[in-house]
């Protein structure tokens, strides 16, 4: 049986046909500040908090999930917020439509799916190709956040980025337990609970990095579909 989608109405949820190739922002917001991406949004605790302490940049959160998208929407507007619009979307296919080179400030990335059997690895959001896609979209110093309760996903994203030129450690170590000032989401909060550690990775873009397209990884297969064929809840 295929679940039945639920309408999201909320004036801060961007449907499909509203965006232009690539998208003008700040039409969008009505404000011109800088823009940066959460991926992966959930429920929505983690952007709201990092959206009202800074009232200067808009926030653009993507989930794949509907429901996750509705309850990010509801905080939103319960938090009174002006700075958040909310997207169901899969990230590469956002990023290869409708964000423009060097258009984020920054990029948050907490607890993305860790694949955690071995064989399923290679399907993991955060792989060396997708890092440098990323330098494509950050602005020169522009921050990249990452953050994962399993440590095996800690250990490669901490490999990886230390090879990848362009990319600079804003941390004394690979990743830290403990990141002062980074708000932390529902999931987060029930790992730390039950004595389960979260990782935390800080970097920036190289302020002298010019990005061009060399830094674009092809696209995976199917996932350039439109996200209204992606997976309903």
């Amino acid at each position: 049986m295929t679940q039945r989608m639920i309408e999201i109405t909320s004036p801060y949820f961007i449907a499909e046909g509203q965006l232009s190739e690539p998208a003008d922002w700040t039409e969008i917001f009505g404000s011109h500040r800088p823009l940066a991406l959460e991926i992966g949004c959930g429920i929505g605790d983690f952007m709201v908090q990092l959206a009202a302490r800074h009232p200067e940049t808009n926030f653009l959160a993507i989930d794949i999930y509907n429901k996750g998208c509705l309850k990010t929407c509801r905080k939103i507007e319960a938090a009174g917020l002006d700075n958040v619009r909310v997207l169901r979307a899969e990230a590469r296919f956002l990023l290869a439509h409708f964000i423009e080179r060097e258009a984020l400030c920054g990029v948050y990335i907490n607890c993305p799916d860790p694949w955690p059997k071995k064989r399923h690895r290679q399907r993991r959001l955060v792989n060396r190709e997708f890092l440098r896609t990323l330098l494509y979209y950050l602005q020169p110093g522009g921050e990249l956040y990452f953050s994962t309760d399993f440590v095996d996903y800690a250990y490669d994203v901490a490999d990886l980025l230390p090879a990848i030129e362009g990319y600079q450690n804003r941390l004394a170590k690979p990743f830290v337990l403990d990141l002062p000032g980074y708000p932390r989401s529902k999931y987060m909060r029930r790992f730390l609970d039950l004595g389960q550690p979260v990782h935390f990775i800080h970097y920036r873009k190289d302020e002298a990095l010019r990005a061009d397209e060399s830094l674009l990884a092809e696209p995976l297969p199917g996932f350039r579909v439109r996200w209204s064929h992606a997976q309903n809840g």
